[in-house]
């Protein structure tokens, strides 16, 4: 055949063969490059988990000041994030054939960004995790629950809500180890573990596109900031929510209600179709399978069932998803708890409802005083709300842009954004921002990432689509890094508040136990390890977490102030501490310089005595002023 008749017959849109090139060397270039993937993806992951090994030993945590462990964690370790990204981006490529190096991947990006505390401290990260150590030991020691039961510092609410303590009190035990202090700070690496494979359900329900699914997942993780996922009944009714939700999702669509979305041509290319459907006797049968698990979040946790509510409540908005009979039972569970179990405290939360409807600036404030001090604070204040708006920005433009993957999600979108309106309802502690943040980062994560990747490769052949997988090319990578770069100073910014020596531990658990039954501790906030230790014994008093301007009015006299406050005859023990001093510095509950101010004030007060004073922290006992038969004192 001719020369020019041979070209002719190449297939349109083929480009020719290079004449000068061996005959195979087409074949070849596709070999040697699915050669170099096969060995640089477990390269790259040894690669980084190695050099973030190494950072450990070069992380001096026990000097953090300002900016917590932001400015102690050395070079390698950001160097170990980098490369870490890359080899996913490396693996993504073959997200459809080798799935299994994306979840490598999302476990090993868990290990670096979340394990260093578990591995490094010598404490417990997050002094409020010690009361959940405290109610697991208490629980242990009285061998049974006292949901009705008065104990101050809002603790009875644990008894109230036992199925997380019951079941640390179970491992503590099978473990063989003294209390849950001795894993506690693994609790994020083993709950982000375990939700790893219920984000890949939730999310291959909406999408068939293996890269999607697992950029999802690494959004996911670099924006959960939130610090929610410690070793606390929050984090593991959260596990068992989106449990419920994506079964829910993959097993109750009602029968017709896919419509065109049954027709490929309608969906997006990397849009999955709708699951089948199920009969009136098949869902009845998944209520009665999915009622221990909702039962099982009543028994955790006091907002994560009213959390589910709504969102079951949204997808009902779905002719898909419309089932009253599971938002019934999930709804009838949920007041059966809390009139029985958690009966006090749930006449407590419907009495100050009126008082917080309504009131959204103040619902959506994150703490008591709303107002973050300090270099680390302040840093990671900013960070976490950029890390939110750019996972929203990105979450905004999929959903305007890929508008038929948004019509075949539409309930993971729902799903998502029903916890917002519950600002209107109660600030939750000064933490509601953070729950409906947390409660509504999934379906956010998959539509973020839906932003930073084109359409599958090779779906469509379009100018467009070409231009939008070059500018993918660029903006995932450039994405994810600025996402890993907003995730540090927002999770460890504030650790110099986080970390306690375990000197100052000791110092506190002496100072609980000179106190007697019936006694009071003060102390100016509960965030301090070991503040509830003998919680069942002793009341307490944290005198600190009130508005700024009670605290300003406060500090003219304290020792005056606490004492007119102090119930007569009461045995009082006042506890302060560094880690208080960076809290309540941290948290703007007291102007710069106003903790040192009360400590040499009290010290100096006839009022109070030091009981033991050490660099780390200082005890007082109250000493009422005695009154002489003539009433002088």
């Amino acid at each position: 055949m001719p020369q020019q008749y041979q070209e002719a017959a190449v297939p349109a849109g083929t480009a020719a063969p290079d004449r000068a090139a061996p005959p195979d060397r087409a074949a070849r270039a596709p070999r040697r490059t699915g050669a170099a993937l096969t060995w640089l993806t477990p390269g790259l992951l040894l690669l980084g988990l190695g050099l973030w090994g190494a950072s450990l030993p070069l992380t001096d945590f026990r000097t953090m000041a300002d900016y917590g462990l932001l400015d102690r964690l050395p070079p390698v370790f950001h160097a170990s994030l980098a490369v870490l990204t890359a080899g996913f981006l490396v693996a993504l490529r073959r997200a459809g054939t080798a799935p299994v190096w994306p979840l490598a991947y999302c476990a090993g990006l868990l290990v670096a960004l979340k394990a260093g505390p578990a591995v490094l401290y010598d404490a417990v990260r997050y002094p409020w995790a010690s009361k959940h150590d405290a109610v697991v030991t208490t629980l242990l020691g009285a061998g049974e629950l006292r949901p009705h039961a008065a104990l101050s510092g809002n603790m009875s609410a644990y008894d109230q809500w036992p199925g997380f303590f019951t079941l640390n009190a179970a491992l503590v035990r099978a473990f063989g180890v003294e209390s849950t202090a001795a894993y506690l700070n693994w609790a994020p690496i083993v709950l982000g573990l375990v939700l790893i494979p219920v984000l890949v359900l939730l999310y291959r329900t909406f999408t068939e596109d293996w890269r999607l699914v697992w950029t999802a997942v690494w959004i996911f993780q670099l924006a959960n900031w939130v610090g929610q996922d410690y070793l606390a009944p929050q984090g593991l009714a959260y596990v068992l929510h989106l449990t419920v939700l994506a079964v829910v999702l993959r097993h109750f669509v009602r029968p017709g209600s896919a419509g065109r979305l049954r027709d490929r041509t309608a969906l997006d290319p990397a849009a999955a179709t709708v699951p089948p459907s199920t009969t009136t006797r098949q869902r009845a049968v998944g209520v009665l399978v999915l009622s221990p698990l909702i039962l099982a979040v009543n028994a955790v946790h006091q907002l994560t069932p009213v959390m589910l509510c709504v969102v079951l409540a949204a997808l009902c908005l779905t002719r898909r998803y419309r089932n009253l009979g599971l938002l019934a039972v999930t709804g009838l569970i949920m007041l059966a708890w809390d009139l029985t179990m958690g009966r006090p405290l749930f006449l407590e939360t419907l009495g100050t409802l009126k008082e917080s409807l309504g009131r959204l600036t103040q619902n959506s404030r994150a703490g008591y005083a709303g107002q973050l001090t300090g270099p680390g604070p302040e840093l990671a204040g900013r960070a976490a709300i950029a890390m939110a708006l750019a996972v929203v920005l990105c979450a905004g433009i999929a959903v305007l842009v890929r508008r038929r993957l948004t019509r075949s999600a539409l309930p993971l979108l729902l799903a998502s954004a029903a916890p917002v309106p519950l600002f209107a309802v109660n600030d939750y502690g000064g933490e509601m921002l953070f729950r409906v943040y947390l409660f509504g980062l999934p379906g956010a994560a998959f539509f973020a990432a839906a932003a930073l990747l084109p359409a599958a490769a090779g779906a469509r052949r379009s100018h467009g689509a070409r231009v939008r997988r070059r500018l993918a090319a660029v903006a995932l990578p450039a994405a994810l890094l600025v996402l890993t770069a907003g995730f540090l100073p927002a999770y460890y910014g504030k650790d110099a508040m986080y970390y306690t020596p375990p000197a100052e531990s000791a110092l506190v658990t002496r100072a609980i136990d000179r106190i007697p039954e019936g006694g009071l501790l003060l102390a100016t906030s509960g965030s301090f390890p070991q503040a509830l230790h003998r919680y069942d014994r002793v009341e307490h008093w944290w005198f600190c977490e009130q508005e700024l301007p009670e605290n300003e009015k406060m500090l003219a006299d304290p020792a005056r102030y606490l004492a007119d406050r102090l119930p007569p005859g009461v045995t009082a023990h006042v506890v302060l501490t560094r880690t208080q001093d960076v809290y309540t510095a941290g948290e703007g509950l007291l102007p710069p310089g106003g903790f040192a101010l009360l400590r040499d004030r009290l010290k100096a007060s006839p009022l109070f005595r030091v009981v033991e004073e050490r660099p780390y922290g200082i005890v007082l006992a109250y000493t009422p002023p005695t009154t002489t038969p003539g009433g002088a004192s």
